[in-house]
């Protein structure tokens, strides 16, 4: 089943009956003009088992602990942003699989050259599915890239992933600002990818926790101070598809401003669902993240070779 993306801009007061999330809004709550009967209308529920991420964007939202036991307690990822509106904290569930030690135990005595082996398949599909990007979105020639995806050797020693990220950036968005260069600090649309990669860093750490991994523990990344450094390796062959999303947003309505607004921050959201193509059956981004990290578990075990990424056609 897809599950549901919730955003909250508002002032909100989030709490927990019956299994449900009971969603409030205070100046509703506070407004004594009103009759009770168009208070009760304004309440809204939604059922907990039905929500994958939740996103909260206003310092004036208020939740329960029991809210947040029971989103966490479904696998649910929580996201916080910061005053600018973006993205700045992730919270999962410390348990997401009945057999995590076991699997955690193997993930932590997986060899270096089976990790080294993992991140070459990785960089492989992400240079395959960048070309296939540039190729519908601009038309541009990727015989290189895809040479480049054929070259990349165990642990990407010759580090193609970052000569086939130059040539990557440098055509995707060349029509609309010249010399564009991919920095999370840098001009529009840098924002928009800024913001799509969170939401997809949240779909992909919710979906290793859920097959038992460890998402701090990663495969290549190994930044002392990040958490989700697994995460941020998993998520490389999916980028290209939120890369195509902002694409097509900007072709449809110019570049966004320095700050993002409501308006485009909702054509983000949908990024969870967006299809993929995936072992040859079209499914929901979410649902084929979770076939990933399902077959990054069975690598670690010894039941696979080959890690089982998206591919764009």
């Amino acid at each position: 089943m897809i599950k549901r993306t919730l955003y909250f801009g508002n002032p909100t007061y989030l709490s927990l009956r019956n299994k449900q999330l009971v969603i409030k809004m205070p100046e509703v709550e506070s407004n004594s003009g009103l009759v009770e009967c168009i208070k009760e209308k304004a309440v809204i529920t939604k059922p907990i088992e039905d929500i994958g991420v939740v996103v909260l964007d206003n310092k004036r939202i208020t939740l329960t602990t029991g809210v947040m036991d029971a989103l966490l307690a479904n696998n649910c990822a929580l996201i916080t942003c910061d005053d600018r509106g973006m993205p700045v904290g992730l919270m999962l569930p410390l348990c997401g699989n009945t057999t995590q030690s076991e699997r955690f135990r193997l993930q932590i005595e997986a060899s270096l050259p089976l990790k080294k082996q993992l991140w070459q398949q990785t960089v492989q599909c992400k240079i395959n599915n960048q070309a296939a990007v540039l190729q519908k979105c601009r038309d541009i020639e990727v015989n290189c890239m895809r040479v480049w995806a054929k070259d990349v050797r165990s642990g990407d020693s010759d580090n193609l992933e970052g000569r086939a990220a130059a040539y990557y950036w440098k055509h995707l968005f060349g029509q609309y600002i010249e010399g564009f260069v991919r920095d999370r600090d840098g001009v529009s649309p840098n924002n928009l990818l800024n913001y799509g990669y969170a939401i997809l860093r949240a779909v992909i750490a919710r979906a290793l926790v859920s097959s038992g991994l460890l998402p701090t523990l990663g495969i290549h990344h190994h930044n002392r101070y990040n958490a989700y450094c697994l995460a941020d390796d998993i998520m490389e062959p999916y980028r290209p598809y939120v890369d195509e999303h902002v694409f097509k947003l900007v072709q449809r309505k110019g570049l966004p401003g320095k700050e993002l607004t409501r308006e485009w921050k909702a054509e983000l959201l949908v990024i969870p669902t967006l299809d993929v193509l995936i072992g040859g059956t079209r499914s929901p981004l979410m649902v084929a993240a979770t076939q990933t990290t399902v077959s990054l578990n069975k690598c670690f075990s010894g039941e696979l070779r080959k890690v089982v990424y998206p591919e764009i056609k």
